[in-house]
């Protein structure tokens, strides 16, 4: 496997691999990565379709890109949002057909929708019970707190091993509003990874000036699973692809002989059923390992979720546990699983029911929500929110049978455990009824129609996630295992707890990159992986960031000692008429 980069591969078509005929494969999971994987096991590796297995232990694929009509009501544990570079992404759903369009490609129909309806907000945050909070596309960073970013996005990622977010920023950025757009919308919490929060950093260079109005933003039209799982499902199906749901795989086995390593059998159960299928080195596995989504708890419009972060045997952790004690390449789980109040946060879907909350959601976002377009553009976040609370509205309808008189918002808080300003409980102790009652506050219901309309005008599913932010764990190198470890004859880790090079996790194209990398590196496709953009070596984009999250301030605008302040002014002097001159004049540094 190797990568490259421009369009000279991106539209070839690979030879078919030697002895691919005589190979299968084994996905464990069928979120998006395993979805991924079979994808490209098909497409460019031109493998049998029922040479396909994919073991998913729940009843439809997906993962943790779910949204689903269930009896409680409509409910979507959380949301994504792409971004232009997402080269994997793009690469893979250029070839899946849309389910709605003849003729037309899932990418076709997602660039025509963002090109009609490009994304953008108009009101970031709120306070003051949904008061706009102004934050007007503003960092407020002082000189201080850039430059703290500044020496994290330099330092090397060896001297991030398990440090923490709070080792490099202090009050100076935790307490601006670049703070308040980047945790809400990443979902970092201040005690996370200070190696991811430079792997983001990096990754989203290009992006800076787009995170106060989320211009940078792309999105579906409908949920993540109408949008994408199920046409990558159809896909798969239309080449023969075994599904096998409700089946859980308990347990991999590896013979490792010195520096070889290959997947000897795999443990499955269904339907109370107990079977192991042996492994040969023509036989791929496909791990996901972990899960963001296991150990959830669902609640109602009358039942609180609670939270439960019991690891059971059958889901990801368990597994990725069973395999990291066979070898020390396989990972190390309890970094990420073993601290769930940490890791934790809950979100809620809203299904509005008549006409009486629509008003207060227009009031804020500025826009008719029934329109079909554009609502919030993004989350809208509670300031002054004791829960941390943000809430979107995509274009709706959010799922191709709601009934178009209904909106459904997503909702979601990063401090479970902490009471409410209008419900004096913890989010993870109240009802769907009680949270809605919560979110209602906080966008100007009046207080005497509160409770009324979170009863009779609402209904409300919440979900608790207790290991949705384990991949922002404090980490050290090793911690996830390469997707293909050294000496790995015939298996891979894919998904958010494999590790690929600059890529960010708690994105859809991580997860998709991590399954084509495993394909091509273990069919040995003669075709490059798009690397990831490499905007963080683009000097225009450094530039362009640099002025940005100063909020338009010149360099030369900063508040320097005065030998700095002199050794700048001589710096100037000798770019004096040059074309570098002219390119920092062109972005407005100096």
């Amino acid at each position: 496997m190797y990568y490259s980069s421009g369009n000279y591969e991106a539209f070839a078509h690979p030879k078919k691999p030697e002895g691919v005929d005589h190979k299968s494969a084994y996905i464990i999971g069928s979120g998006l990565a395993a979805l991924t994987a079979a994808c490209y096991l098909v497409r460019d590796g031109q493998m049998r379709g029922e040479h396909v297995h994919v073991f998913e232990k729940d009843p439809i694929p997906g993962g943790a890109c779910d949204g689903y009509k269930y009896d409680v009501g409509y409910v979507m544990r959380g949301g994504r949002e792409m971004d232009n570079h997402f080269e994997v992404m793009w690469d893979m759903l250029r070839s899946i057909p849309s389910l709605e369009t003849e003729g037309a490609s899932v990418l076709d129909e997602y660039y025509w929708l963002n090109k009609e309806d490009p994304n953008f907000s108009l009101c970031r945050a709120t306070v003051d019970q949904g008061q706009d909070a102004h934050t007007d596309g503003k960092f407020g960073l002082s000189d201080k707190g850039a430059m703290e970013i500044m020496k994290l996005f330099f330092t090397p990622d060896e001297q991030l091993q398990d440090k923490k977010i709070t080792d490099f920023f202090d009050d100076e950025v935790l307490n601006t509003n670049f703070w308040m757009y980047w945790r809400t919308m990443f979902a970092f919490e201040n005690w996370h990874s200070a190696l991811e929060m430079k792997r983001y950093i990096k990754r989203y260079i290009h992006h800076i000036g787009g995170l106060p109005d989320f211009t940078a933003l792309r999105f579906t039209r409908y949920n993540q699973y109408e949008s994408i799982i199920l046409p990558m499902t159809e896909y798969l199906k239309s080449f023969g692809v075994q599904f096998h749901y409700e089946t859980k795989v308990t347990d991999v086995k590896f013979d490792i002989q010195g520096d070889r390593k290959m997947a000897s059998s795999v443990t499955v159960e269904h339907a109370g059923e107990v079977s192991n299928i042996d492994l040969t080195e023509n036989d791929l596995l496909f791990i996901t390992n972990g899960g963001c989504v296991e150990s959830c708890t669902v609640g109602s419009q009358n039942k609180a979720t609670g939270m439960d972060p019991t690891i059971r045997p059958g889901n990801g952790w368990d597994l990725w546990k069973k395999i990291a004690a066979q070898d020390p390449s396989f990972g190390h789980p309890e970094k990420f699983c073993s601290d769930p109040e940490l890791s934790n946060w809950e979100s809620a879907t809203i299904t509005t029911l008549d006409d009486k909350i629509p008003q207060y959601i227009q009031k804020i976002c500025k826009r008719d929500p029934f329109s079909g377009h554009t609502v919030t553009g993004g989350i809208v976040t509670v300031k002054d929110s004791s829960w941390l609370l943000s809430w979107t509205l995509n274009r709706q309808q959010q799922f191709r049978n709601q009934p178009k008189d209904q909106l459904c918002v997503w909702i979601y808080s990063l401090f479970t455990d902490k009471p409410g300003d209008y419900v004096k409980k913890p989010m993870r102790e109240c009802t769907g009824r009680e949270i809605c009652m919560e979110w209602l506050y906080h966008i100007g219901v009046p207080t005497d129609q509160i409770e009324e309309l979170a009863e009779h005008s609402a209904n409300t599913v919440p979900v608790m996630m207790p290991y949705i932010d384990a991949f922002f764990m404090p980490r050290a190198m090793g911690d996830r295992p390469d997707i293909v470890p050294e000496g790995a004859v015939n298996f891979a880790f894919i998904g958010q707890f494999a590790e690929t090079e600059r890529d960010t996790i708690f994105t859809t194209e991580y997860s998709m990159r991590t399954g084509m990398e495993a394909v091509y590196t273990l069919l040995n496709i003669d075709r490059g992986v798009p690397e990831v953009w490499g905007s963080t070596y683009d000097v225009r984009d450094l530039l362009n960031a640099t002025v940005k999250l100063r909020d338009g301030k010149k360099i030369t605008d900063m508040d320097l000692p005065l030998i700095l302040r002199l050794a700048m002014k001589e710096a100037l002097k000798k770019i004096e008429g040059t074309d570098i001159e002219k390119l920092l004049k062109e972005y407005n540094a100096i």
